[in-house]
């Protein structure tokens, strides 16, 4: 029996990765009566006589698991943000770093098409920039679209790491993974589909060798709409409000109405970003009311 890493599946086949090479692989017929499914990522016990025909034995604890795309064990993801007037928006940018601290994934933003900006807007973006690096997130911004020193940074971060490239249609994901490797050109092309498809689904999902990490090569949460936590668990997936809450009257203060909230308190004072906590009453309002309606359904 060995144990290995799923890197790609397709049709109901598993190609495992072990001691340097692929094996090909089904899983066992128990699986699904159990509910259990494979995915890419997932570390398993098999048995495979050669490296066509073997079968999965074990499905190992997973650390993380998203549903768009089916892939285990993500640990970081690439949010590619693209930083012109038209195509910018902090809500959506929020959104995305929400739905990652939910899933227990660390977020790294690529801010991309920076050379479309004038130099009075690219000072707005760096800016802003500076004001996420404060909350904690790694920022790779330059000048130069695709400059040396930013894709250095993106290496740097995929590193030994299982990750996803998420960002709006058009933001540039398939284009910045072709820069970190050059050649993938068939791949990028495969991803560029997967990337453009919205909500459509392709069946085979990859995990592709870049810069001494692996990433998917199909979009990270092509959905952004919806939180599943509590409206009043929200809080704390926002960096920034966990460290100042400590400091609130209330426990459990989820920085609305109640008095004597540090969060408020910060955002008066400038020491928060205006469009973050705007962003937060926005989600916490559509966590609240689907909620409601889903209560009164039941």
């Amino acid at each position: 029996m060995k144990t290995g890493q799923i890197r790609q599946s397709l049709s109901g086949f598993y190609d495992v990765y072990a001691d340097g090479k692929l094996y090909r692989t089904r899983a066992r017929g128990n699986f699904r009566k159990r509910g259990l499914t494979p995915l890419v990522g997932d570390q398993v016990e098999f048995d495979a006589p050669t490296q066509q025909e073997g079968y999965i034995l074990k499905l190992l604890a997973r650390q993380t698991e998203l549903v768009r795309p089916p892939v285990a064990n993500v640990d970081l993801a690439i949010v590619v943000t693209a930083t012109t007037t038209q195509e910018f928006s902090t809500n959506l940018l929020d959104r995305q770093l929400v739905a990652l601290e939910v899933a227990g994934i660390h977020s790294v933003i690529y801010m991309a098409k920076t050379d479309l900006l004038s130099d009075t807007e690219y000072a707005a973006r760096q800016a802003l920039a500076t004001a996420y690096e404060a909350i904690g997130y790694q920022v790779i911004m330059a000048r130069t679209a695709f400059d040396a020193t930013a894709l250095t940074a993106v290496k740097k971060a995929l590193a030994g790491h299982v990750a996803v490239v998420m960002g709006q249609t058009g933001a540039g994901k398939s284009t910045l993974l072709n820069h970190l490797q050059p050649g993938l050109d068939l791949a990028t092309g495969e991803i560029s589909q997967a990337l453009n498809r919205g909500k459509h689904t392709t069946r085979k999902v990859s995990l592709i060798e870049i810069a001494d990490g692996l990433v998917a090569d199909t979009p990270g949460f092509s959905s952004y709409e919806v939180f599943d936590i509590p409206a009043t668990e929200l809080t704390h997936f926002f960096p920034e409000f966990v460290r100042l809450s400590v400091d609130c009257k209330y426990r459990g203060c989820v920085h609305i109405n109640e008095p004597k909230c540090a969060v408020k308190a910060a955002l008066a004072n400038g020491a928060i970003l205006q469009s973050r906590y705007d962003n937060y009453l926005q989600f916490y309002e559509t966590i609240k009311n689907k909620k409601v309606i889903y209560n009164k359904k039941k």
